[in-house]
């Protein structure tokens, strides 16, 4: 159960609709109706409900995320890659439900996913995969990124890439952060995927 009550539509504040109204008619909504991104609580899930709270900041946070997820030059296998060892970092429940289900749809092979979840080193054929895993690693693990392992992410890379790898890194880290602190749940009838965690994730992609 999350930490916070779910806001519903009907109860929004004018700060809070106008959040509503800008992650519904995003690219997260595109083909989709306003109440397919509510839970079967009525409310918004993944960090969106806590981020009502907050609206300003919230809608700020999402326009990023709106950004790293449909406008990065990054492509999609290794966004997701990247996206499930930050989820995998931190044992954030709905981040990893989300986005496995991605990853598998961009075609990340299964037993890249599975050696991610358990942070144990995938056998990873693709350079340019292995760099964006080491990197990622690096990063969340050391908190800085060694000089050999910088310039090789350049070099297959780019810098705008490396960049874009950064950023991307550091908002899913925002999010999972967020759905750790609020103990954002899983939908109903879904497990959680790290067991022995507090917290499990909802029902619209981050």
């Amino acid at each position: 159960m999350s930490r916070i009550s779910y806001i519903t539509p009907e109860n929004f504040t004018e700060a809070q609709q106008r959040l509503f109204e800008s992650i519904t008619g995003g690219k997260r909504g595109e083909g989709r109706a306003p109440e397919d991104l509510l839970n079967s609580e009525g409310g918004m899930s993944g960090p969106f409900n806590p981020w009502l709270r907050s609206p300003v900041l919230g809608d700020a946070a999402q326009r990023l995320g709106e950004t790293v997820r449909f406008e990065s030059a990054l492509p999609p296998q290794l966004r997701e890659l990247a996206i499930l060892i930050v989820a995998a970092k931190w044992k954030a429940q709905y981040e990893w439900w989300a986005h496995e289900r991605i990853a598998r749809s961009e075609g990340l092979d299964d037993r890249i996913i599975e050696s991610v979840k358990a942070e144990t080193a995938p056998e990873l054929s693709n350079p340019t995969e292995m760099v964006v895993y080491n990197f990622a690693r690096e990063l969340l693990d050391q908190h800085r990124v060694s000089d050999h392992l910088y310039d090789e992410a350049v070099e297959l890379l780019d810098e705008a890439g490396v960049t874009e790898l950064v950023i991307l890194l550091g908002y899913y880290t925002l999010v999972s952060m967020t759905l750790n602190v609020f103990e954002v749940p899983v939908p109903v009838g879904e497990s959680a995927p790290f067991v022995g965690t507090e917290a499990g994730p909802n029902r619209t992609e981050p």
